[in-house]
């Protein structure tokens, strides 16, 4: 137990604020014994995975407890299908590359993505034409309120877009200790319609994809548009893509005729990013925050000495000229403490 603790290095941000105590754990019986001493002396809990879906905005007066539970398990389901446990402090980008070198297909699309296994379900994390729910099997989790382990499936995680029963009603109930996917080893689904990927793997010269080229592919188109948060301070894209009725689309195309839209049934999601830009955000920077030059969607702790409240502020005015513009309101994807 440490107090006084600078969690800087602990989010992506790199925000710079104080817990009053810090503590890591590294097996349920040291999560219990943690929770036990918050109880203890009445201190608000912080549960800290990889950092980078949070925006800390104060310092916070209570308990942070970083989860570094560490581990890989396999089990053969058939000869196409196995299962693959991860507990929740592995790196989820490691994680992901650990089962392409063992060619297990699912997860490529998913390459890159910043954060630790244990909250890709709370975000039903996605990108390229794939989400967590697509190869979700199961997830531990210890309930704080009976302190009894439990298993959620797919079901009963309520995934959504970026969004789960973890961010919903069950929000600072569950702890998840590890995830458990359905991959497979031989016949595998490539998904190359989504984004650039095709685009990128015909730029590599392939013409028939592994999962590894997918891979590869996404982490080349990533790495060329978002920056990387050991350089730059970021948590990603920071909010939502906002989903309209189509009534409402089909006004403002009227008025902007080159708006973009996805289309599923009466409703259609409509690139963030694409918004933030048009309203003149991308690569702006007032004082120490800035929108990233090369992806609107992202903010950017630009100095490095960026508080909390700073980017706080700096997204509320991009959520405020979005809304002013085009009559959307965006949703902050990260989470605010």
């Amino acid at each position: 137990m440490q107090e006084n603790f600078s969690l800087k290095p602990y989010n992506t941000f790199g925000v710079d604020v104080k817990a009053k105590y810090f503590a890591e754990v590294q097996s349920t019986e040291e999560l219990k014994n943690a929770i036990h001493y918050s109880r203890d002396h009445a201190l608000p809990v912080l549960f800290l995975g990889g950092g980078s879906n949070i925006l800390l905005t104060r310092d916070f007066d209570g308990l942070a407890i970083k989860l570094s539970f560490k581990g890989i398990s396999e089990e053969d389901l058939n000869e196409n299908e196995i299962l693959v446990t991860a507990k929740a402090g592995e790196n989820w980008h490691e994680f992901v590359m650990y089962c392409l070198e063992k060619n297990y297909g699912g997860l490529e699309n998913l390459s890159l993505i910043p954060g630790n296994v244990g909250t890709s379900p709370m975000q039903n994390i996605g990108a390229y034409g794939t989400e967590i729910k697509d190869i979700f099997i199961s997830c531990t989790v210890l309930d704080l309120e009976d302190f009894e382990l439990k298993t959620f499936n797919l079901e009963q995680c309520q995934f959504g877009y970026r969004d789960s029963i973890f961010k919903q009603e069950g929000k600072g109930r569950y702890v998840i200790l590890e995830v458990t996917f359905k991959l497979t080893k031989k016949e595998h689904s490539i998904k190359t319609e989504y984004g650039a990927i095709k685009t990128e793997l015909e730029n590599l010269g392939i013409i028939h994809p592994t999962i590894q080229d997918v891979s590869k592919a996404v982490i080349n188109i990533r790495q060329s548009k978002l920056p990387d948060p050991k350089v730059t301070g970021n948590a990603g894209s920071f909010f939502k893509n906002p989903s309209i009725p189509l009534t409402q689309f089909e006004d403002l195309k009227e008025k902007f005729e080159n708006i973009p839209g996805y289309p599923n049934g009466d409703i259609v999601k409509v690139p963030a990013g694409w918004l933030i830009e048009q309203c003149g955000w991308k690569g702006k920077q007032i004082g120490n925050t800035a929108s990233h030059k090369l992806q609107a969607l992202v903010i950017v702790n630009a100095t490095g000495n960026a508080t909390g409240k700073e980017i706080y502020d700096f997204s509320t005015e991009i959520i405020n000229s979005v809304k002013e513009k085009f009559g959307i309101e965006l949703e902050r994807e990260v989470n605010i403490i």
